[in-house]
C-alpha cells in the first residue's frame, strides 16, 4: 500500500490529480485521513514549489475605509494583505511554537523583565534600505504609542523602555513577562523603515511581496520582491491579488468561475455542495477563533449585571452550533478561551441554555422593552441568522431583541466597538494572556465589551509574570469565571476557519490552526501547478 500512496501523493503534489481525488484514492487502499494527509503533505515538499503566475483570493472582510497602516488591521483582507508585503519579528506555527524572522533570536533576563532581539543580519526593505535596529525599536515604539491607536497597544502595555543597542533591541518591561516572544507575533507589529512614523501607509517592509495594488475595499495585489530574505519558502507567484468579496454567494461563485483560487468563509450550510465541485477542497480547521455578542458593561441597559446574565442565560449553544455552524465548532462558555490554549480552565462549568432562570434574572434586572442587536452578513458566517436563532431563545425567557441589520462596508468602523450590542468575530491569538490582554484588559483599545476591572488586570499582571504553571493555571480559572460571570461577552461557539482551495489549480496548503488562510499566508506558500 505504502508504494502506491506515495505514488499517488506524488501525481497530487505535481498537480496531475486533485487533492480530493488523492484522498479518495487513498480511502480506498485503506489508508486514514492521518496517514493520507501526512503522505502528501510530505510528497508537496519533495516536489518543491513552482515559481510563476498569478494567485488570486477572493476574501470577505474589506471595506473602503481599510488604509495599509498596519496598526490598523482589524478585519480579514487587510489582515491577510499584510502577511504578503510585511514581515514580523518572528511568527507562530501551525504546531503553536515560534518561528523567528526578523528577530535571529530573543531572550530574557532571569526576572523576565528586560528582553533582548537580535535582529538578523541581510534582511532588505522594498525601499533597499537593510532592515535594523533602530527599525525595529522604531515599530515596537510607535504601536506602543496611544496615538498610533494600534491593534496592538493592549499588549505593549506594560513596556517601560525600548531602545536599540547595535545588532539588538533592548525591550524593559514594568512587570515580569514570560509570553514576551508570542506578544511579538501579533500580526500588527509588521517591521518598517523608522517604524513606520514617516508614512504607516506606504505599504513598505520586507515580505514577500511589494505592494503594487492598493484600492481599499475593492482589491489589493503585490509582485514577487526578488530580494526578499527567504525566497525558497515563501514567494512562488509571479503576483498575489486579494478580491474583496463580502457577498458568500458571490465569493463562492468567484472560485467556481475560475476569477480566484481561494476563498474564505465559507458558509457551513454550503459546505456540503461546495465539496462535490470538481478541483475543489474544503479545508476546515479547528483553532481559537469564537463568534462573540458583544455588550457593553458601561453603557445602560448593559451596564446591568443581572441583565447582562439573562441574556447569558438566553443563548441556546447546542441549537446554535447545529443551525449555524452544522457542527463546525464547539460551543463556547461566555470566556474567549477554549481548549486550544495550555491552561485552558476545563473545570469550569459549562453554562447551559436555561429560560426560566433568565427570565429571573430579566425580571430583577428591571429592565423592559427591546434590545437593539446589530448584526450584518460580515460579521461572521450566517451572523444574520444567528442573530435570529438568538432573538428566538430569548423570546422563550420573555425577552424582546429588535435586530438591525447593518450594511457590511463600514460595519468594522462604525459598529463593532462603538455600538452597545453587536455581532463580532475573534480570531484568537498565542496565549491566553494575549488574548485577555487585548480583548480584556481595561486600557486595551480593543475592549470591545467596555470590561473594565482593576481586580482582572491585576491578576492579568501576575498569571504574565507568573513562571509556576500550577499557579498560572488557577489564576486562569479565576480570570475565566470572572470574565464569564461577569463580563458583557456571550460566546455561543467556537468556529472552524472553513476555506475553499481550487486545489486543481493551486499546490502548497498547510493547514494552519492560527488563523483562516493558512494563518494569512496562503497566498505567499502556495503555488499554481502548472505555473
Amino acid at each position: 500500500m505504502k508504494q502506491q500512496l506515495d505514488y499517488l501523493g506524488t501525481l497530487a503534489a505535481q498537480g496531475r490529480i486533485s487533492r480530493r481525488e488523492f484522498l479518495g484514492r487513498a480511502a480506498a487502499l485503506g489508508a486514514g485521513a492521518a496517514l493520507a494527509n501526512t503522505v502528501l503533505a510530505s510528497a508537496v515538499r519533495a516536489e518543491g514549489p513552482v515559481k510563476g503566475g498569478i494567485i488570486r483570493a477572493g476574501l470577505q472582510g474589506g471595506e473602503s475605509t481599510n488604509s495599509l497602516d498596519p496598526a490598523l488591521n482589524l478585519s480579514q483582507v487587510m489582515f491577510s494583505f499584510g502577511k504578503q508585503w510585511g514581515e514580523f519579528l518572528n511568527r507562530l506555527t501551525p504546531d503553536g511554537g515560534l518561528e523567528n524572522l526578523i528577530a535571529e533570536e530573543i531572550g530574557s533576563s532571569a526576572d523576565a523583565k528586560t528582553w533582548t532581539i537580535k535582529v538578523r543580519d541581510g534582511i532588505e526593505f522594498h525601499n533597499g534600505k537593510t532592515v535594523t535596529a533602530e527599525d525595529v525599536s522604531a515599530t515596537l515604539q510607535r504601536h506602543a504609542d496611544e496615538k498610533s491607536q494600534s491593534g496592538a497597544l493592549g499588549i505593549l502595555k506594560g513596556i517601560s523602555g525600548i531602545k536599540a543597542s547595535g545588532k539588538e533591541v533592548i525591550v524593559t518591561l514594568t512587570d515580569a513577562d514570560a509570553d514576551f516572544p508570542y506578544l511579538m507575533a501579533d500580526y500588527h507589529l509588521v517591521i518598517q523603515p523608522n517604524g513606520g512614523r514617516d508614512d504607516p501607509n506606504a505599504g513598505i517592509s520586507a515580505g514577500p511581496y511589494k505592494v503594487t495594488v492598493n484600492e481599499p475595499g475593492v482589491r489589493h495585489g503585490g509582485e514577487r520582491f526578488a530580494n526578499y530574505w527567504q525566497g525558497d519558502k515563501l514567494g512562488h507567484a509571479d503576483q498575489v491579488e486579494i478580491v474583496v468579496i463580502n457577498d458568500a454567494t458571490a465569493r463562492l461563485a468567484a472560485l467556481q468561475g475560475g476569477q480566484v483560487q481561494l476563498i474564505n468563509r465559507v458558509e457551513p450550510k454550503v459546505v456540503g455542495l461546495v465539496k462535490r465541485v470538481p478541483g475543489v477542497s474544503i479545508e476546515a480547521t479547528s483553532g481559537r477563533g469564537f463568534y462573540p455578542f458583544n455588550m457593553f458593561c458601561d453603557t445602560a441597559p448593559f451596564d446591568s449585571n443581572d441583565l447582562r446574565m439573562a441574556l447569558k442565560l438566553a443563548m441556546d449553544r447546542e441549537e446554535m452550533l447545529d443551525k449555524i455552524l452544522l457542527g463546525y465548532g464547539t460551543v463556547g462558555n461566555d470566556f474567549p478561551i477554549n481548549d486550544a490554549y495550555p491552561g485552558f480552565p476545563a473545570s469550569i462549568e459549562q453554562r447551559k441554555f436555561d429560560p426560566e432562570k433568565a427570565a429571573e434574572y430579566y425580571k430583577k434586572s428591571g429592565h423592559s422593552g427591546s434590545i437593539l442587536l446589530r448584526t450584518s452578513d460580515v460579521a461572521f458566517p450566517g451572523a444574520v441568522d444567528a442573530a435570529q436563532l438568538y432573538q428566538q431563545s430569548c423570546a422563550k425567557a420573555g425577552i424582546t431583541i429588535e435586530i438591525k441589520r447593518e450594511p457590511g462596508d463600514g460595519y468594522w468602523s462604525e459598529v463593532w466597538n462603538k455600538q452597545p450590542f453587536s455581532l463580532s468575530y475573534w480570531g484568537g491569538r498565542a496565549t491566553q494572556a494575549q488574548m485577555y490582554a487585548t480583548a480584556l484588559a481595561s486600557t486595551a483599545d480593543w475592549n470591545d465589551t467596555r470590561f473594565k476591572r482593576p481586580d482582572f488586570d491585576k491578576m492579568l499582571q501576575a498569571v504574565r509574570g507568573e513562571l509556576d504553571q500550577d499557579k498560572r493555571k488557577a489564576l486562569y480559572h479565576d480570570m475565566g469565571m470572572m470574565v464569564r460571570d461577569e463580563g458583557g461577552m456571550i460566546v455561543p461557539f467556537f468556529n472552524q476557519f472553513i476555506d475553499a482551495v481550487a486545489t486543481d489549480k493551486v499546490t502548497g496548503w498547510v493547514a494552519n490552526p492560527q488563523g483562516e488562510q493558512m494563518d494569512g499566508y496562503a497566498l505567499a506558500a502556495c503555488w499554481l501547478s502548472n505555473a
